[in-house]
């Protein structure tokens, strides 16, 4: 306001460099280039004297200002205030909000938009297609051991339960057994992947609602565990362990003794993490309570693992299919019946404890024996006497074991960390599978996201899609593909009438050849398509691929423009006709005219083709061409003309 008042006050008056006011005017720009200053806390403001020495001259100059205008300055700023001023209007209307695909908090490249009321959220969509990379088909392209270093790359943090499921379907679907030591094996590494992948939601989802600690925590245990997948595998995300019939290696020497360890201090760091979190009065502040999902909730949009038995349903597949050998132990299925943030958390962080105690009756208790059946590399192959000569023994590169699936097809699924992780398998006496339909878990558990973030404030979406526990590896569709269809409905209109239009000069050329040849008494030149129809296609298409034979005279860019004048004024046409809505012709008389008069720049094209050539027998044929082009036109606008002449009256 003070601002303001020396502003009035200058423009009263001339702008003199001495005077007073300017100086008053030039020393407020000054501040406020000062107090905006990057560096104003330190270099040369770092004792802010030189602040404080500007601001008290300013106070002398407004003392000495008011006293020469014998104006108080409490009296000016009444002034001021008196006078209406421009107070921003509050809106009222919703606002849509962009989250992701680049948010940090978005798991992956989600994108959310959300239509808000203030911090109220009235709705919430979805959009995915950032990471689609065509698994299924993929897998219909491959064979399964070729398609097995693929599927790592589905939920990029529990890698053995993507290939686990890979190698379940074809062993099902041709009744192969599983050795022993092999499906103990098994079950070591898809519980340690458990936990590798249930660390690595906990941290995250704590960095979502404000706690940072527990993020730096979480990797200590993982890259134990990663440790563990690195000396047994050799890799430490993306395994390629699982074969059909078992795995691809035994376990190394001292690694059952260095898994016993890891369980013994995991122990510890469980319990760590619920001293630190679980009773946390902030934490507890932002997930109880936050996105609740009852019962009958739970059923209807097919959730499952954490996501549907933290709601009160006790279902967990290992215990419901009896896969692998998971009814040789001793656990029980975590659960909680609120529904809530919490639920889901607590849920988690007791399927853990439960994973140890698996690996731990697992390791005691492996058996001996092979880690893989061999007599499944000789399945249904075809015999090839040519395969043993020389060659292919000693030089050649031979070709990884596979077998064909039989004509049948089957659902296959595993209890995965985010859920129920199936493959719809459909096999046709071929090497490569006929169909290969993944059900994600993260993919289903996401659709109830915008239910369930409705009528909460904006900081729950940070909660409530961390407690879902999405991988985007996964989860991601072609979703752009319901964008693509849109438009195509939207061009669809358009296209309509131009293929009725050429369907229609096609016909109409055809029958005035049919006429043609039956005044002259002859057989018309019409081969192409039945009853010669497409003829005229044929004729054009023909004149395309002709050769373009220039007059060696002539003026060869107006030779070239005329017939480009007399095709593209047709085309041209169809611009101004006025159509209405659902392409309606809107005015008859004025889009007909139009239509008739853009029309006849054609001959004039035909003009120019034959001038431009420099021949008169060229000439005299585009006078020709241009004269039956206009007896066309004559006849048909004074049908046009009469038609009209008749509606109007």
């Amino acid at each position: 306001m003070v601002k303001n008042l020396f502003i009035s006050v200058i423009s009263q008056k001339e702008a003199n460099t001495g005077s007073v006011e300017f100086q008053v005017f030039s020393f407020t720009n000054k501040i406020r280039r000062l107090t905006s200053h990057l560096e104003l806390h330190r270099k040369d403001y770092l004792s802010q004297r030189g602040l404080r020495k500007t601001l008290g001259k300013r106070q002398r100059l407004l003392s000495y200002l008011a006293k020469k205008n014998r104006v108080p300055i409490h009296g000016r700023m009444n002034r001021i205030r008196g006078k209406p001023m421009n107070v921003p209007a509050t809106r009222e209307d919703l606002m849509i909000v962009n989250m992701g695909p680049h948010h940090p908090s978005m798991h992956g490249v989600l994108r959310l938009i959300v239509t808000l009321d203030g911090e109220d959220v009235i709705d919430c969509e979805p959009i995915l297609g950032y990471l689609h990379r065509g698994m299924e088909k993929i897998a219909e392209n491959r064979t399964i051991i070729q398609y097995l270093p693929y599927v790592t790359r589905w939920d990029y943090l529990a890698t053995m339960f993507t290939e686990a499921i890979t190698v379940n379907a074809p062993e099902q679907l041709g009744n192969i057994q599983v050795p022993k030591r092999a499906s103990y094996i098994r079950v070591i590494m898809l519980e340690l992947s458990r936990i590798a992948s249930h660390l690595l939601w906990l941290g995250p989802f704590m960095a979502d609602i404000g706690a940072q600690t527990p993020f730096f925590y979480i990797f200590r245990e993982r890259e134990l565990v990663y440790d563990l997948f690195e000396a047994a595998t050799g890799m430490r995300m993306m395994h390629n362990y699982f074969r059909i019939g078992g795995v691809a290696a035994d376990l190394p020497y001292g690694w059952i003794d260095k898994c016993l360890d890891f369980c013994d201090y995991f122990l510890t760091g469980v319990s760590e993490y619920q001293k630190l979190i679980t009773r946390n009065p902030i934490f507890l502040e932002r997930v109880e309570g936050v996105g609740i999902i009852g019962v009958e909730e739970a059923i209807n949009w097919g959730l499952s693992g954490p996501m549907l038995r933290a709601s009160g349903i006790q279902w967990d597949l290992r215990k419901v299919d009896r896969y692998e050998c998971y009814d040789e132990f001793d656990w029980e299925v975590q659960w909680q019946k609120e529904g809530d943030s919490l639920s889901r958390y607590l849920v988690r962080i007791g399927e853990m404890m439960e994973s140890i105690k698996i690996i731990q009756q697992a390791l005691e208790g492996i058996p001996g024996g092979p880690y893989e059946n061999l007599e499944i590399r000789c399945f249904d192959r075809v015999r090839n006497p040519e395969l043993n000569d020389f060659a292919y023994r000693f030089i050649s590169k031979k070709p990884s074991p596979t077998f064909e699936l039989s004509k049948q097809e089957l659902y296959v699924r595993v209890e995965a960390p985010k859920g129920e992780l199936g493959v719809f398998l459909i096999g046709d006496q071929n090497v490569f599978p006929w169909r290969w339909k993944i059900r994600p878990p993260g993919f289903i558990n996401l659709q109830i996201l915008p239910q369930l973030v409705k009528r909460m404030k904006l900081a729950d979406i940070m909660t409530i899609l961390g407690s879902i526990d999405i991988i985007m590896g996964e989860v991601d569709r072609l979703e752009y593909l319901k964008e693509v269809y849109g438009m195509i409905w939207v061009l669809v209109p358009i296209f309509t009438p131009v293929l009725g239009i050429t369907i229609g000069v096609l016909a109409i050329v055809w029958l005035e050849r049919e006429i043609s040849a039956g005044i002259q008494q002859r057989i018309g030149p019409e081969y192409a398509g039945p009853l010669g129809i497409l003829q005229a296609l044929a004729d054009g298409t023909k004149l395309l691929f002709k050769e373009n034979l220039l007059p060696s005279r002539g003026d060869t860019r107006l030779f070239s423009i005329g017939p480009s004048i007399a095709v593209i004024s047709i085309l041209l046409s169809y611009l101004i006709i006025p159509f209405g809505s659902n392409l309606v012709l809107s005015d008859l008389n004025i889009g007909v005219f139009l239509w008739i008069a853009i029309s006849s720049i054609a001959p004039i094209g035909l003009l120019m083709s034959g001038y431009g050539s420099n021949n008169k027998y060229s000439f005299l044929g585009g006078l020709r061409a241009a004269a039956q082009s206009i007896s066309y036109e004559i006849p048909l606008t004074l049908c046009v003309l009469s038609i009209s002449l008749r509606a109007i009256r």
